[in-house]
C-alpha cells in the first residue's frame, strides 16, 4: 500500500517530527511505502507532490491543528488522527488503517 501523510502539531515542532518518524516506521514495518509532509512554525517540509498524492492508496493526517492544502487530497481516502495516537501506537494504528481499507500487510502497492 502506498501511504502519504501530513504531520502537524500545535507547538509546530517536536510532536510534528516525532509523529512523522513513528508513522514512517509503523508503515514500513508493515511493508508499506510512505512519505510524510510536515507543517509547522518553520513552514512545510518534505512537501508531497501531485504525483505522490495521485499514486497513494490512502492519506493519513496526523494533525492537531488545521493544515494548509488539504484540498489536494480530494477523492482519496483520508484518515485523520491526533499526533498522540501515531506517537503512542504507530503499528497498531497502521493495522487499523489496513483493516478499514481491507488491505493485508506486506502486500506492497
Amino acid at each position: 500500500m502506498k501511504i502519504v501523510g501530513v504531520a502537524a502539531c500545535t507547538a509546530g515542532v517536536a510532536h510534528t517530527y516525532i509523529a512523522k518518524e513513528k508513522l514512517i516506521r509503523g508503515a514500513k514495518s508493515r511493508g508499506h511505502e510512505v512519505k510524510v509532509e510536515t507543517q509547522g512554525t518553520i513552514g512545510t517540509e518534505n512537501k508531497l507532490t501531485k504525483e505522490e498524492i495521485a499514486a497513494a492508496d490512502v492519506v493519513i493526517l496526523a494533525v492537531d491543528i488545521k493544515i494548509g492544502g488539504e484540498e489536494r487530497f480530494k477523492g482519496k481516502p483520508v484518515i485523520r488522527v491526533k499526533t498522540e495516537t501515531v506517537i503512542k501506537s504507530p503499528i497498531k494504528f497502521i493495522e487499523k488503517v489496513e483493516q478499514s481499507l481491507g488491505v493485508s500487510p506486506l502486500m506492497g502497492g
